[in-house]
């Protein structure tokens, strides 16, 4: 939570995190109904409030039916802006999409960071064994499809040098989100950790 602190001769921002809440509907109403309690519970009055600011996910940003939009329905001045964190992701999920050589592999879930990356780090440190048990699909399996298919895959793809380092680069970023989101989810992050994470 951010707010001012007003003195004589200036005004400073602050900041302050209230905890964590247990979640059991994550649905719109759900979510504003118990942060409306927690506010409420901390004698904090939601008139007072100037911003609200969340992932992007559509329960939270929904423009219609939103957190963002029920707080909006009560105070009008309480503007949204979206969370930076979320952005990220978003951005990184993207540019796999847009990799196509990333996606010929295997498919990766919108938010597990921790599938992505031992996803390509076990393509990356056993490149020849993939490519060898591919190309043995290749000559042994009864469907000509998908003979052809791990045949393909082993000969162009593998040996393709944009994708060996597209491999390698994709295991780095992957590697480094995958730590700092590990470290964002920890019950013990402070938020002047987060920031620098």
């Amino acid at each position: 939570m951010r707010y001012l602190m007003l003195s004589k001769n200036y005004v400073t921002i602050k900041e302050l995190f209230l905890g964590f809440l247990n979640v059991d509907d994550t649905s719109e109403k759900g979510l504003s109904d118990i942060t409306l309690e927690e506010l409420k519970s901390r004698s904090l009055e939601i008139d007072d409030m100037r911003g609200q600011g969340y992932d992007n996910g559509a329960n939270m940003k929904g423009k219609h039916q939103g957190v963002q939009k029920r707080f909006l329905d009560i105070n009008p001045r309480e503007f949204y802006t979206p969370r930076g964190c979320h952005s990220l992701s978003l951005t990184l999920c993207d540019m796999a999409k847009n990799n196509v050589k990333a996606w010929s592999l295997k498919s990766l879930c919108q938010t597990q960071w921790e599938s992505r990356v031992e996803s390509v780090k076990a393509i990356k440190l056993q490149l020849v064994d993939v490519r060898e048990a591919l190309l043995q699909v290749g000559e042994k399996d009864n469907d000509a499809a998908i003979a052809s298919e791990a045949t393909s895959l082993a000969k162009k793809e593998l040996g393709d040098f944009e994708f060996l380092v597209s491999t390698v680069i994709w295991y780095q970023v992957l590697n480094h989100v995958n730590i700092a989101s590990k470290k964002l989810q920890s019950n013990d992050m402070h938020l002047d950790n987060a920031i620098t994470e």
